[in-house]
Parts: C-alpha cells; sequence; structure tokens
C-alpha cells in the first residue's frame, strides 16, 4: 500500500496559493455561497429543495446556483439527495462542516452591516474627487 503525503499548507500568508485562508476564500468568496449557507444554516438540521433555495436568493440564475451548489457539495459544506422521481426532487442540507461556516459568515455580514454605510460614503467621496480632478 503506497501512502502519499499532502503538501504543507502556508499559514497566514495570503499571498502564497497554498494558504488555507486563500483557498477557502477562493471558494467560498461569493455572494452565492454566502447567501447559499444562510438560507441553508435557517433550516438547519433541514432541507432544502432547488427551487425553494433559488427562490429565497433573488436574482441567482438556476446555472449559478446548480455551480454554486455542486462546489458546495464537493467540499464537504453541503449534502445533496435526490429523490427518484419524475422530474427528480432535489434536495440540499449543510454538514456539519458547513454549518460550522455559518457563525464566520454571520460575524461579516454583521460587520458589512455596521459598516457599508461608511464605505459607500467614501466611495461616494472618491468619485466626487475623480469628476473634480477630471473638470479641475
Amino acid at each position: 500500500m503506497r501512502v502519499t503525503t499532502r503538501p504543507a499548507r502556508a499559514k497566514g500568508d495570503l499571498f502564497d496559493p497554498a494558504c488555507p485562508t486563500r483557498q477557502l476564500l477562493d471558494r467560498i468568496g461569493t455572494k452565492w455561497t454566502s447567501m447559499a449557507i444562510k438560507v441553508l444554516a435557517g433550516t438547519a438540521p433541514g432541507e432544502v429543495r432547488f427551487a425553494d433555495l433559488r427562490r429565497q436568493m433573488p436574482g441567482v440564475s438556476q446555472k449559478m446556483l446548480s455551480v454554486t451548489l455542486r462546489s458546495l457539495v464537493q467540499d464537504g459544506l453541503v449534502a445533496r439527495r435526490v429523490e427518484p422521481t419524475v422530474p427528480p426532487r432535489v434536495h440540499y442540507r449543510l454538514t456539519d462542516l458547513g454549518l460550522s461556516l455559518e457563525t464566520p459568515l454571520a460575524a461579516l455580514r454583521a460587520w458589512a452591516e455596521e459598516h457599508m454605510a461608511e464605505i459607500d460614503h467614501a466611495n461616494a467621496i472618491a468619485r466626487a474627487g475623480a469628476v473634480d480632478s477630471e473638470f479641475g
């Protein structure tokens, strides 16, 4: 039996492609991923059908939701169950690993709610400065 070892993960160096934080952000850094986890966490430990999940995520296309869920299933954050009906009914739920991600994502949402107005204000000032410098 041959045993293979995984390459060591660089800790704390976002500039290193092997950094765990960088790898996680590459996987979950989209709004659709964050939304899907929030919706699924709200029903945990229950399941949500694909169509219901899509209804609760305004603006997501069927294709983007499918791609997002496929990635989350592949990463072990979401479990998928298919009922063999016509048409098939597909259900999703967070795994324990996926549920553990909800707490840090909730903290990020709370930070955004507290500070997004400041970020919008800074952007408005920057845009006004860019307009002034064009005509000044």
